[in-house]
């Protein structure tokens, strides 16, 4: 019907005829919403206020009423009476602007008149949202950041000259923020910042929104400033203790919080909180937080916000504060303090370098108050409450050693947090690699201790370790958010991780601020809407909390105020399903598509190739149970991201334990198969292990690089991984020194071969020779009148005659005893030198004696004669003297 009527013949007679009402402009409001710059537009006409036609109620008309309201620009336009149906009458069924107008007056528009008689209903009010005048940017959320007003054209920074705490206040309020806590300055103006405003605004504090305030012009139009006036607002605005109904320093811890004084739940109630009170409202510094039944009544008076000081804070609101989920409250359990009362008061100063005794520890009662200017923070958890455990001490932030780390010392860790119980104590820098000092190492906490330093140790900075044995702790305060979906990134079921277990949230009664600071967090943007028409979610799970409501002054839904933590909030039916503006089919952790090798991670470890195994399904990260994880699942592993060769299959979260889902059990592989997805397991997500059980590897070599060839496809041919690693080298050493030793070996081989033949050759004809060259020397009278001549007697430089084996030959010349003349220092046996036959003689036959090499030369054809021995064998004509 509606759709009919914003087509009918009324309407395009309305277009074509539309008038503007001469010399008249249309007062103009907002109604019903948080601010002046948001909710139902409303008109007046003869005195009476009525509402707007949505049907043809466009951005462009919004922006006119922003703009005529002085409201900065339009950044929503729900429809369908969203700040509820108005009253009276319905002035107008249409208006077309064209965006650039001052005042919708200006717009072409329906004759003014009351279309409820004809068939018009205020279910279809128009509404719009605006900027407003003011507003913070650059912060954490819409309740702090950057001053800025709106000019009518663009946002114009305002400079931290003479900005005033009034003038903080009236912003804070105008944008629905509470109250101004923290107004800075300071921040450099950029170079492409054009403009500064050109105005000081001098508020008394009172005025209802800045754009009413006194303001003085800069002389000559400009301003002397440092820098862009910074502004944090907060619900969260004083704090005061009460006794008897009168503020003192001591009692009942209360705040006022949005304009309310409310008591303080004393769940998660520490020193380090109450010091911070104390010294806020210099009273000097806290003494006990003591129990008892306090003078709060009625439960909505209660605050269940939780705070999670250092002790070192300026003010209470400073501190990290949880409200989500916060306890029942029951009468008697208000948070209080009793502070010194006096600031200079000197107390007693912790011993910085002796630790108590083990088995000495007091208890808190009767322990004398101790002074401490240390502090301690969990860091790179996500949380205040999980991550690695860091101490400030002596100006630098410090951390600790996990030898003899275990849940005694992080249960102390969690309590003096106030984030509830020890979950785990991990280890090996579970959340990263800290730096600076290690201020302690065996840690040997009975659980009891209000802070960890009091623990019995070595010593302060004594220890013997590396940053990568940093430990960690996971408190039950520790809080995660997710979204699951098979298909979908930034839309699916909404869940968070709450006392070691993720769980479901119910939907209600989430509204858009509520959707808005989800999805925001989640970093899917802005905007979003609550899907009822799901069907009913498969599987049990926690439904942790119901009742969530959000503030403009919340960050993150930690801050929300909600129901209490219980396992079974609400009804299957009743889990929330959440579609982001930013929502966008899922595809890969990284990039579309996904390769098994980008769905496969090591965490926890000591390098990129150690770790805890992690696998990417249904949208998240989950871990593998060590049931059946041998060195085979851990090869598939370590070859799939390019790490070598597996070392070690390591199971028992040795690595510590992963937080998401356990994707994988009884995963059983050969060794050979390429991915992880390629073994045989349970179907996914069905496991009966626990986090204590995630199984890891040990990998030989660096992650390399596999080559693709198109988006998201590895290449058939592989990379060797892990070759350069320590014992890839080794056998690349050893390989070519086996290599070369087979190459002397075979060609030695060859050489002998040779030579035998060689031998075998000239046997014969040497052997003649010196038969022949013997018998014709015996024979002579006269010798040749050289040292080669033999005579009955010896002369000078003669030898006797040496046996002469040659191989091959006949025994009985090996045995012969004739003698044979010794060669010139210039024949054959200086010609040895040269021979490579040193080195042959004994591979090839080594009971041959020395002798027999003289009668072989290096050179080709050389029989190791000179020419003179040659004339002797025959070969030419012998002079006798």
């Amino acid at each position: 019907m509606a759709l009919g009527r914003r087509l009918s013949l009324r309407g395009l007679c309305v277009l074509l005829l539309g008038t503007v009402v001469g010399g008249q402009v249309l007062e103009l409001r907002l109604k019903d919403g948080a601010h002046r710059c948001e909710g139902r537009v409303e008109v007046k006409h003869q005195g009476e206020w009525g509402t707007v036609d949505d049907g043809s109620w466009s951005w462009k008309d919004a922006s006119v009423a922003c703009r005529q309201l002085g409201c900065g620009v339009a950044v929503g336009i729900p429809q369908e009476a969203y700040f509820g149906p108005g009253v009276g009458p319905i002035w107008l069924s249409y208006t077309s602007c064209e965006g650039v107008e001052s005042t919708v007056s200006d717009c072409r528009h329906s004759n003014i008149k009351d279309y409820r008689n004809d068939s018009y209903i205020h279910d279809w009010d128009a509404g719009v949202v605006c900027s407003g005048f003011v507003r913070l940017a650059g912060g954490d959320g819409p309740c702090s950041g950057r001053v800025e007003v709106y000019s009518g054209e663009a946002w114009i920074p305002v400079s931290d000259g003479n900005f005033t705490l009034p003038t903080a206040q009236v912003i804070c309020a105008e944008l629905g923020c509470g109250k101004a806590v923290s107004v800075q300055g300071h921040e450099l103006f950029r170079e492409s910042d054009g403009q500064v405003w050109a105005e000081e605004f001098r508020c008394e504090g009172e005025e209802p929104e800045l754009r009413v305030c006194p303001r003085v012009p800069y002389p000559g139009g400009t301003c002397h400033h440092s820098g862009a006036a910074q502004l944090v607002c907060s619900a969260y605005s004083e704090v005061r203790l009460m006794t008897n109904g009168s503020s003192q320093c001591e009692g009942q811890v209360e705040m006022n919080i949005s304009g309310r004084w409310r008591a303080l739940c004393a769940s998660h109630w520490t020193l380090a909180n109450a010091n911070v009170v104390c010294r806020q409202l210099g009273c000097g510094v806290a003494i006990s937080t003591p129990g008892g039944p306090h003078l709060a009544e009625g439960g909505d008076q209660i605050s269940t916000a939780r705070f999670h000081c250092s002790g070192a804070e300026s003010f209470l609101w400073s501190c990290p504060v949880t409200v989500l989920g916060g306890p029942d409250y029951f009468h008697g359990n208000t948070a209080s303090v009793i502070c010194s009362g006096n600031q200079t008061q000197v107390l007693p100063q912790c011993d910085h370098f002796v630790s108590e005794p083990a088995g000495s520890a007091a208890s808190e009662e009767s322990a004398p108050y101790c002074s401490d200017s240390r502090q301690l923070r969990l860091v790179d958890g996500g949380s205040p409450c999980a991550g690695r455990v860091e101490i400030l001490d002596q100006g630098s932030w410090g951390t600790i050693c996990d030898d003899g780390w275990d849940l005694d010392d992080a249960r102390v860790v969690c309590r003096q947090l106030g984030c509830g119980e020890a979950l785990n104590a991990t280890g090996s820098a579970h959340f990263g690699a800290g730096s600076g000092p290690i201020w302690l190492d065996d840690l040997n906490c009975t659980g009891n201790e209000s802070q960890v330093w009091t623990c019995p140790s070595p010593g302060w900075g004594q220890h013997d370790c590396r940053h990568k044995e940093d430990a960690g702790v996971i408190c039950s305060e520790f809080l995660a958010l997710r979204m699951v979906s098979e298909d979908q990134q930034c839309a699916g079921w909404l869940e968070v991780f709450y006392n070691g277990t993720w769980g479901s949230v119910c939907r209600s009664p989430m509204d858009d601020v509520t959707v808005s600071i989800i999805c925001s967090q989640l970093g899917c943007g802005d905007s979003g809407s609550v899907n009822t028409s799901v069907g009913l979610r498969e599987g049990s799970r926690p439904r942790w909390v119901d009742l969530i409501q959000c503030r403009k002054t919340d960050t993150s839904l930690w801050q929300c105020p909600s129901g209490p933590w219980k396992y079974s909030s609400c009804s299957p039916k009743e889990e929330a399903y959440i579609s982001c503006a930013g929502s966008r089919p899922k595809s890969c952790p990284t990039a579309a598509p996904c390769t098994d090798r980008e769905k496969l991670q090591l965490r926890g470890g000591d390098s990129e190739c150690s770790g805890r195994v992690e696998v990417w399904h249904s949208g998240s990260w989950g871990t593998v149970c060590d049931d059946s994880w041998s060195l085979a699942e851990a090869e598939v592993v370590c070859q799939q991201l390019g790490c070598g060769q597996a070392l070690e299959a390591v199971p028992a979260a040795t690595f510590g334990p992963g937080n998401g889902s356990i994707w994988l059990d009884g995963v059983r592989c050969g060794g050979r198969e390429s991915s992880l997805w390629d073994c045989a397991a349970e179907p996914w997500g069905q496991s009966d292990c626990k986090h204590e059980e995630d199984a890891g590897v040990r990998c030989s070599g660096v992650r390399t690089t596999l080559p693709t060839t198109t988006a998201g496809t590895r290449t058939t041919s592989n990379s060797l991984p892990g070759i350069f690693s320590l014992p890839g080298v080794l056998c690349l050493i050893l390989g070519a020194l086996l290599f070369l030793v087979i190459i002397i070996l075979v060609t030695q081989l060859l050489r002998w071969r040779a030579e035998r033949r060689a031998l075998s050759s000239y046997e014969d004809a040497l052997a003649e020779a010196v038969y022949e060259e013997l018998d014709y020397r015996l024979t002579q009278k006269e010798g040749l009148g050289s040292p080669d001549q033999r005579t009955d007697v010896p002369a000078e430089n003669y030898d006797d005659a040496e046996e002469v084996p040659v191989p091959g030959t006949p025994p009985a010349f090996q045995g012969s005893e004739e003698e044979v003349p010794p060669e010139k220092d210039d024949g054959v046996r200086s010609s040895q030198t040269g021979s490579c036959l040193n080195f042959s003689r004994e591979a090839a036959d080594p009971g041959e004696g020395e002798e027999s090499l003289w009668l072989l030369q290096g050179k080709k054809g050389d029989t190791g004669y000179d020419d003179a021995e040659l004339s002797a064998l025959g070969t030419s004509p012998v002079t006798f003297s």
